[in-house]
């Protein structure tokens, strides 16, 4: 099997559950998104800088983006629904949105408080985490986009992937922390 096709090449594609869309629709615009969002978080997992305890749940979470990008590639219709929950039942729910606030949790505590804003920088796995965040948020605000034009988008989607830029947050944090690094403040001029 090739990996092209030139299906594309007019500028379209398919959207699961076969309706034929722009590259530039709102779905697609979403789900790239959400794809440039795992991987920068895959790129953090590649850091000899990101600790151990927080590398081991970067799968599951890149999962868990997978299962959203899948809900945003697919047709709104309800037979390519239909047909999407025969083959995937998504574990982006309210009890992984808790999971995540208890990640977040766990980290600011052990964090010194915020005074001031701080600069994305520091230790390479802080500055890995940085760039992840800036992209979740990317995918968030797409989504959002999506939801506006009337689109189907499950709340718990949005919710997932707004406590997910501020686990990126608090983790950019605690990588700094561990390496012995504070972090940078911002200073009004």
């Amino acid at each position: 099997m090739k990996i092209y096709t030139k299906r594309g090449d007019a500028g379209q594609t398919d959207l699961f559950g076969g309706a034929r869309v722009s590259k530039a629709h709102g779905r697609v615009k979403a789900y790239g998104a959400v794809d440039a969002a795992n991987s920068a978080i895959g790129f953090v997992l590649c850091s000899h800088d990101t600790p151990e305890k927080i590398a081991k749940l970067l799968p599951e979470i890149m999962s868990d983006l997978f299962d959203i990008g899948a809900e945003l590639a697919t047709a709104a219709k309800e037979s390519a629904q239909q047909k999407l929950a025969k083959i995937m039942v998504s574990k982006v729910n309210s009890a992984r949105i808790l999971e995540l606030e208890n990640y977040i949790d766990v980290a600011d505590s052990m964090l010194p408080a915020l005074t001031s804003f701080i600069l994305p920088t520091g230790s390479e796995g802080a500055g890995r985490f940085h760039l992840a965040r800036t992209a979740v948020r990317h995918a968030e605000q797409e989504i959002i986009v999506l939801r506006d034009q009337g689109e189907l988008v499950r709340d718990e989607v949005l919710a997932y992937v707004n406590r997910l830029s501020d686990l990126m947050f608090v983790w950019a944090r605690l990588c700094n922390l561990e390496a012995g690094i504070k972090d940078v403040l911002w200073r009004a001029n």
